[in-house]
């Protein structure tokens, strides 16, 4: 992230497909406070005395969060995810969801993460910050094989290691694009059920994709195997920076005492942030109250702007790069359906040196495929995120790429 902020900087007048993040047009600076004021009307409805209102607002809140209820509410409303409250911690971006589900689940030398590969780069950063073997699952070209899991979970307890858990993006993933499909979905809950592992299920673009969304592993969870980490910063804005964990698994202390495994989540919270801003959940909490929990309603128009900008994407792609050229160059990419990414496929070292060059000659700015993958690989792909420009810079962006690509298939 340092690298891409500092190319980023370094030449301002280029187009960058580099960050992932919601496109600026749907905020409206005032919209924030009447999100704010319907959550105190809802506290003010729900009983709360103005005392209690203030101190909600002001005051450090629950380790677990305030919000709790509000959030049960919605992933029921909209997700069929029907969990009580007090499964759910409230957490300063999926982020910390991440790390707190980490520390918890990992507790010595020969407990191993297994991660989808290539991978989102916050969890594979929690790992390595908390000292966390790691065993990449690479993702084929056609996707998420339940085969490869299960051989490398086989092949980590022959090494005398114990897999405690699988990391995966079933919906448009970062950096791929790509979806699980229905049958591989059933397939893995009932792979992870029979092998003991959880399966950290992190699915942030769900909502902001159009059309109807496969059901998440959550919901058809009847084993308890999912921890739904969740995110609202592409879903409501990312500035509040407001995710949580779905973590109603029961665990049995050294006294035999059982609680859920949120409770052991919010325990570790409370020595890393103790909690998370009030301002912030009260933010996200109005959204979602003003929306009767339905974050599909409220992104609607957000999934078929970004929808489009994917498929305004491959048009362009496909018209600067024909199929008979691609086949030329040895160059391919992917068709997501939705999400923010697709990945191209180039027959040259996509590297930090030719990031570089194409910032500097071409104008047009891209992530480095490599970077997502725990071990080796992603040496020639590139990662193009649609989801923050235009359809006019799209057209041009995708001009500027395709001549970069010309150019340096060229050289190579």
């Amino acid at each position: 992230m340092n690298f891409l902020n500092e190319v980023t900087l370094r030449y301002p007048d280029a187009i960058s497909f580099a960050p992932g993040r919601p496109y600026d047009g749907f905020f409206e600076t005032e919209q924030i406070f009447s999100y704010v004021r319907r959550y105190l009307e809802h506290l003010a409805e729900e009983g709360g005395s103005p005392q209690q209102i203030r101190t909600a607002m002001y005051q450090y809140g629950p380790t677990a969060g305030q919000i709790r209820e509000v959030i049960a509410d919605s992933l029921r409303a909209d997700e069929n995810i029907d969990v009580p409250p007090e499964s759910i911690v409230v957490t300063v971006g999926a982020q910390e969801a991440m790390l707190l589900v980490l520390r918890a689940l990992i507790s010595g030398p020969d407990d191993v993460l297994l991660v989808s590969s290539p991978c989102y780069v916050g969890i594979t950063g929690a790992a390595r910050l908390l000292d966390i073997a790691l065993t990449p699952v690479v993702e084929r070209a056609d996707g998420f094989s339940c085969a490869d899991l299960e051989a490398a979970i086989q092949d980590e307890r022959a090494r005398g290691r114990r897999p405690r858990a699988f990391y995966v993006v079933p919906d448009h993933a970062n950096p791929s694009g790509n979806t699980i499909g229905p049958q591989a979905r059933a397939e893995l809950l009932e792979l992870a059920a029979r092998h003991g592992i959880l399966i950290l299920e992190d699915s942030p673009y769900r909502m902001v994709s159009p059309g109807p969304p496969l059901p998440t592993l959550k919901s058809l969870d009847r084993a308890r195997t999912v921890v739904h980490l969740g995110s609202f910063s592409k879903t409501i804005f990312p500035g509040a920076r407001v995710g949580f964990a779905v973590a109603d698994q029961l665990v049995v202390d050294q006294a035999g005492l059982t609680s859920l495994l949120a409770d052991e989540l919010a325990k570790i919270k409370s020595m890393v942030t103790v909690n998370t801003s009030s301002l912030s959940q009260a933010a996200v909490a109005g959204a979602l109250l003003a929306a009767q929990g339905r974050i599909s309603e409220l992104n609607a128009r957000a999934g078929e702007y970004y929808g489009d900008a994917m498929q305004c994407t491959l048009r362009h792609l496909d018209a600067r790069l024909p199929a008979d050229r691609r086949a030329a160059l040895g160059v391919r990419w992917n068709e997501p359906t939705g999400g923010f990414f697709l990945t191209v496929q180039v027959p040259f070292r996509a590297d930090g040196a030719a990031l570089t060059r194409s910032a500097e000659d071409f104008g047009v700015i891209w992530t480095p495929m490599e970077h997502f993958y725990p071990g080796e690989g992603g040496h020639h792909g590139i990662r193009l995120s649609t989801s923050y420009l235009t359809p006019a810079e799209i057209n041009e962006g995708t001009a500027r790429l395709a001549r970069f690509i010309e150019a340096e298939s060229a050289m190579s």
